[in-house]
């Protein structure tokens, strides 16, 4: 790969832009692969941390990949990692929703459109698990991780209170 890491991340980046069903939640396995694994331009806990900002932002949740790219070269990494994720898709989309609806009813627009709903799915369980994964570093983070699940699963509590059950385990040191 290229040693300037722009254009390594636009490559990176713009390529994956076009594998992300469902969201740039669904391409979290594959950023982490590429930041984390492959480039080592992160540890998993920047990683992880970069995840949780960008969840806690307002705005879509497509700026990790702002900070990922903020973090391997600073504000022109952060702008070409966005270009290049947003980019692509956008031109696609826009193309392809012209053709789109004059389909709605073709039997091979309803089953791609069917076929898509556990794909996505499947990708954003992938990105929950690697990011469990990446956070849980010891026993008491995955029982934690482990119980946010099942209580946000089976139960209506709204899953603020788990964040700040979590927050307040990880400043006693729990975690």
């Amino acid at each position: 790969m290229n040693e300037n890491p722009l254009v390594a991340l636009f490559i990176y980046f713009a390529t994956l832009s076009l594998f992300a069903v469902g969201g740039a939640n669904a391409a979290i396995p594959e950023m982490h692969r590429i930041a984390v694994e492959m480039m080592h331009w992160m540890n998993d806990r920047q990683f992880v941390d970069s995840f949780a900002i960008a969840q806690l932002s307002p705005g879509p949740n497509v700026i990790i990949v702002t900070l990922i790219g903020y973090h391997v070269a600073g504000i022109a990494g952060a702008s070409v990692a966005t270009v290049a994720m947003c980019g692509p898709t956008c031109l696609v989309a826009y193309f392809v929703t012209r053709i789109w609806d004059r389909f709605k009813d073709a039997p091979w627009r309803i089953a791609i459109q069917a076929g898509l709903v556990p794909v996505s799915l499947g990708l954003i369980a992938a990105s929950a698990f690697v990011l469990a994964r990446a956070a849980d570093k010891n026993i008491y983070a995955a029982i934690v991780t482990a119980l946010t699940v099942i209580v946000a699963t089976f139960t209506r509590l709204n899953p603020l209170w788990l964040f700040i059950a979590g927050g307040l385990l990880g400043l006693t040191g729990w975690l």
